[in-house]
């Protein structure tokens, strides 16, 4: 007689849930990392560009950093569109009367704000990182033998275009931290409803301070509270 080998942890639902977690709540410290780096452009063009060259004169470690976050998010990916497969196929069909108070907007809508997510991760690496969407950054002139990435981030964010890329990209982000820091609790097992009650208005305010965050500095730039050295645009 044949036997069905159970799934391995990892190819279990409650194996994928917690991977999830895991990786979900490294890629928040990430963003946290980042946002509080990226807020330097307020104490300004020496300051902001010192730090972007710390971060280049780290190597080794700044990639290997690199590569753990681009892992991590890779298998968040992965993970999050099997469940969100796996839970269409158990559930083809909506039901015709949903329960508001149970799916919130932000649960509703975490492959979408997902997928958003990665599309503008993929922009942004292209634009400010490996400075593809615009070449022209390259000429710009040295400052104390530094790139100026001071001035970089002013000329990107001088585009409304493109600073309403990013704060809408970052809305989409705050959404999908709204509802994943909570259920990052309820995956470890926690299941008071006061304690999570609490834990989501937390996440939401959490997820509020890092759109706030984020989006000072395209408002920033787009309102000459920050400007290139000289003034102006």
């Amino acid at each position: 007689m044949s036997t069905i080998s159970p799934p391995g942890f990892t190819q279990a639902t409650v194996g994928k849930k917690v991977l999830m977690a895991i990786t979900g709540i490294s890629i928040v410290g990430f963003v946290v990392i980042h946002l509080i780096g990226n807020l330097q452009i307020f104490a300004g063009q020496e300051q902001l560009n010192t730090y972007a060259e710390t971060l280049q004169s780290m190597g080794a470690l700044k990639w290997g950093f690199r590569s753990v976050i681009a892992l991590f998010f890779a298998v968040h990916i992965w993970k999050g569109t099997i469940l969100w497969l796996e839970n269409k196929k158990a559930r083809p069909v909506s039901y015709a009367k949903e329960n508001t108070l149970e799916a919130s907007v932000a649960s509703k809508t975490m492959i979408y704000t997902g997928i958003t997510i990665f599309l503008f991760v993929c922009y942004h690496l292209a634009h400010f990182t490996l400075l593809l969407s615009d070449p022209s950054y390259h000429n710009l002139p040295l400052v104390d033998g530094r790139f100026d990435v001071y001035s970089m981030v002013i000329l990107g964010f001088s585009e409304p275009i493109i600073s309403a890329i990013y704060i809408a990209a970052i809305a989409s982000m705050s959404l999908h931290l709204s509802h994943a820091t909570s259920s990052f609790f309820q995956t470890l097992g926690l299941t008071n409803p006061t304690i999570l009650q609490r834990l989501q208005i937390m996440s939401n305010l959490f997820a509020l301070s890092i759109f706030i965050g984020y989006v000072s500095m395209p408002i920033a730039v787009l309102m000459n509270i920050i400007t290139l050295t000289g003034g102006g645009h």
